[in-house]
């Protein structure tokens, strides 16, 4: 494996079956873990082999396969093992703050089976040390108050209703402060505990658990879950089927919904051989939410890496809007904050170009007992700002209970 970066010598690789090992979480360190895990299964990985920061702009996507087919030149392990980079990209294109990194050691579980991939000459042991709860937690507004908030949603939807876009999705971010500096393995474990039909994270700080698959690519197939449309759960069995009831009929949302799986038919067809989307979609029901969701599967043509399908995917409307580059330009100019990671892809990538992304939905950005939290709405002409507000608090309460346990 060569590794870039200066490092132009190839790095010994040693990919090992181990035992099953438990809880993936509990062998992390706390200096700069990663983590991907849905019901228990994932990849942790800890230490830097190898690390870029991607430069910004249109082509960041092909540059950062560039990057990864110089870094993973000499990797010639089985599909499903050997090194792996983790991602996080910015939302924006324009922004900085993407990064790529090749973890020192990668510890799989996958279908019952585990191994632990080394590379380089150091040792990989993890050094545990005991996890610390953040104490008390302390929030502030963020770049926007909420009536400051509350404004430019109306602003966006009386855009909208002026024919000059479909949907836009409007982000307002959280501050929050700890009484101790953040362990980012408490807010995984509690994240993975509490979410486990979601896809908790940990790249580069930003930390969260999304319930949103861009992609999955394994081999020629790929799956991805489009979400859009969201309402909160109820107080009882029965308020809750009700609200589930009226999310699916609600016109506002089917129409965002379907916005939604239309910019991914387009974006996939193209890569497709074969692309199959549901007629109609289902009722995603998590702890404080509900989504309507599609699962969306098909068959890669020309070999392309999961990154490549998730430079034609982002971003989606579910995040973006539609028509997508009118809407993210809409959010440029009111949004009034840098989303940073934020609603962009985050998720990992082994040599043989399979890997799952996710879009970094109920997240948060985590640099020593500060975190900045994030949510966000799809706004259509007829969005209430007030009870778009509430679905943003909604979403931020993801977050919190991660923080404050």
């Amino acid at each position: 494996m060569s590794v870039a970066l200066g490092i132009t010598r190839p790095l010994p690789v040693r990919t090992t079956q181990v035992s099953d090992p438990g809880d993936l979480l509990s062998h992390l360190p706390s200096t700069a873990p990663y983590a991907w895990i849905r019901h228990g299964q994932g990849l942790v990985g800890w230490g830097q082999a190898a690390r870029v920061a991607v430069p910004p702009g249109p082509g960041r996507f092909a540059w950062a396969r560039r990057w990864l087919a110089d870094v993973f030149a000499d990797a010639h392990d089985q599909p499903g093992t050997g090194p792996v980079a983790f991602g996080t990209f910015t939302f924006d294109e324009n922004a900085t703050g993407s990064v790529l990194v090749v973890p020192q050691a990668t510890l799989i579980r996958r279908d019952g089976r585990s191994w632990l991939t080394t590379v380089g000459d150091a040792p990989h042991e993890s050094p545990l040390t005991p996890a610390r709860a953040p104490g008390r937690i302390s929030y502030g507004d963020g770049s926007l108050t909420a009536p400051e908030w509350e404004h430019i949603v109306a602003h966006a939807a009386q855009r909208i209703r002026d024919g000059e876009l479909e949907k836009v999705v409007l982000a307002r971010d959280l501050t929050a402060t700890a009484e101790h500096p953040i362990d980012v393995r408490v807010l995984l474990t509690r994240l993975a505990d509490r979410y486990p039909d979601c896809y908790t994270f940990s790249v580069d700080g930003l930390v969260g658990a999304t319930p949103e698959l861009l992609i999955r690519r394994t081999g020629p197939h790929i799956e991805s879950l489009v979400l859009a449309g969201t309402t909160a759960r109820g107080a009882d069995p029965a308020a809750d089927r009700a609200n589930g009831i009226a999310l699916f009929n609600s016109a506002k949302d089917r129409h965002e919904h379907e916005c939604a799986i239309a910019s991914v038919r387009q974006a996939l067809a193209p890569l497709c051989s074969t692309l199959h989307t549901p007629d109609e979609p289902e009722l995603l029901v998590l702890p404080n939410v509900q989504h309507l969701a599609s699962p969306v599967s098909g068959h890669l043509a020309d070999g392309a890496t999961v990154l490549d399908v998730v430079a034609a995917m982002h971003p989606t409307a579910a995040v973006g809007g539609t028509p997508t580059a009118t809407a993210v330009d809409l959010i440029r100019e009111i949004e009034g904050m840098d989303r940073a990671g934020y609603a962009g892809p985050v998720g990992w990538i082994d040599a043989h170009g399979d890997g799952e992304w996710g879009i970094a939905l109920r997240s948060g950005i985590v640099d020593g007992n500060q975190a900045r939290l994030f949510a966000g709405c799809g706004i259509m002409g007829d969005s209430d700002p007030a009870s778009e507000l509430a679905e943003a608090q909604a979403k931020f309460r993801v977050m919190q209970y991660a923080l404050e346990g």
